[in-house]
């Protein structure tokens, strides 16, 4: 579920507790939660309802001005309505996990068995020493063209990076990523086990 930083805001402050979409099948579902550019949203309640049922008190807790702009705006869509329930639970854990550089031995070891379980589920090999690599070499470099070096479509390599980010060991941009203080610990761990045959 795509909000604008507006929705975002207005969320994080409370003003808005609710979200309509049209869809054809929900992308988020009740009990869930959400990450954005600014912290974590808790996905409530997720509800699917006929346009008629919407009310002025949803469309003003939704943050529009008037039923009629939000009823505007659902139907310039396609796919069934769903009313969804949020509220802001606080920053991104990453934020602060990516920044955490001093590991302990114990650490560094369940985080490359973590890594070795995403080596071993990939259907095209191991990959996350590569991907780690090639972002430390090639900061802010485009995804398609991070792609290209790592002969993977570029929809898998963000997929990759995506699951890398989850662990803290990568900084998304607006082009391109680059590694965390917490990656470039790990990377250099890998790298050293790699060479001593450990991994």
């Amino acid at each position: 579920m795509l909000l604008k930083r507006t929705e975002l805001e207005a969320i994080r402050s409370g003003r808005v507790s609710l979200v309509f979409r049209r869809w054809r099948k929900p992308t988020v579902k009740t009990g869930g939660s959400l990450k954005t550019s600014i912290g974590v949203l808790d996905i409530l309640q997720v509800t699917g309802v006929e346009r008629a049922r919407i009310t002025e008190h949803d469309a003003a807790a939704a943050g529009y001005e008037s039923l009629a702009l939000l009823l505007r705006q659902l139907d310039s869509r396609q796919g069934d309505i769903y009313r969804i329930e949020v509220r802001f639970a606080g920053a991104d854990p990453r934020l602060a996990l990516r920044e955490n550089d001093r590991l302990s031995e114990s650490e560094l070891n369940h985080l490359r068995s973590k890594l070795a379980r995403l080596d071993a589920s990939s259907p095209v090999g191991p990959w996350t020493l590569q991907v780690l690599g090639l972002i430390d070499r090639h900061p802010r470099v485009a995804a398609i063209e991070l792609a290209g070096q790592a002969g993977v479509e570029k929809a898998r390599l963000k997929t990759n990076v995506r699951k890398l980010k989850n662990l803290g060991l990568t900084i998304s941009h607006g082009t391109g990523y680059e590694l965390s203080p917490r990656g470039k610990v790990v990377l250099q761990y890998l790298k050293h086990s790699d060479r001593s045959g450990e991994r």
